[in-house]
């Protein structure tokens, strides 16, 4: 997979990823990111991306034409999928970031100051990307959110698949408790099922774990699940108020 990453700030990009599994997997080739200083693009003498909005809004507003010229630059004999990082976007979810890992080649536009003028998203960009009802003061953040979903489920980056598989959202449920060492904390153990070494019955105490936690914390996500009868009857069971 090859990422292109066009932005105002690529060193503040570079420092994330360039470190921790990330990091590792871009040393290792997993894939191929580069990121791209719009700024190095504009026709302007004073290096200028940005001009005030025909509105009566205050701030500035990025140009297209710096934009432009960097994806043009860029991309050249090729045809990336196009994101725009945006409050106005369809919210990220695991199941998104699981498509656009099966991507060959991603270019993702980091909107900053007031946002970009609107002509050059209509002519580049294929989907707009939010990762919350909320408004940042760039699209870097964002990026760099998108940008670490998306890789950590590529083969090589992590040890093995069942790593983000087993997940929280992966699966549509939230993930299971997790423990380690020690066995015994402030008084409280970690659950005896997990020191059998029954692979079934942990697998089973998992996915009930799986049901609870969701049905405690989310319970919207249940409705988009999969669900078999003993996951409904565990449901049913926290819904009599019964104790698992």
């Amino acid at each position: 997979m090859r990422i292109d990453i066009a932005t105002l700030f690529p060193e503040l990009m570079e420092t994330y990823l360039s470190e921790s599994i990330i990091g590792r997997a871009r040393k290792n080739n997993v894939f191929e990111l580069k990121c791209h200083n719009i700024r190095d693009y504009t026709e302007d003498k004073h290096r200028r991306v940005d001009d005030t909005p025909y509105s009566e809004r205050q701030g500035m507003l990025m140009q297209c034409q710096p934009i432009y010229n960097c994806f043009n630059e860029v991309t050249k004999d090729r045809n990336p999928h196009v994101i725009y990082m945006s409050p106005q976007g369809k919210t990220l979810t695991q199941k998104r970031a699981k498509e656009l890992a099966q991507m060959n080649d991603i270019f993702i536009l980091c909107g900053h100051y007031e946002g970009v003028d609107s002509r050059v998203l209509d002519k580049i960009v294929d989907e707009e990307i939010s990762i919350g009802d909320y408004v940042l003061t760039g699209g870097e953040l964002p990026a760099l959110v998108l940008v670490d979903c998306v890789v950590r489920m590529l083969e090589g980056t992590l040890s093995q698949t069942d790593c983000y598989e087993d997940e929280s959202h992966y699966s549509g449920l939230l993930e299971y408790p997790q423990y380690t060492r020690p066995e015994l904390w402030e008084g409280e153990k970690v659950p005896s099922v997990l020191l059998s070494g029954d692979h079934a019955k942990i697998a089973k105490w998992r996915r009930e774990q799986q049901i609870i936690t969701t049905y405690k914390k989310r319970p919207e996500l249940l409705e988009k699940c999969s669900l078999t009868h003993e996951d409904l009857a565990i449901i049913h069971k926290l819904n009599s108020g019964e104790n698992l």
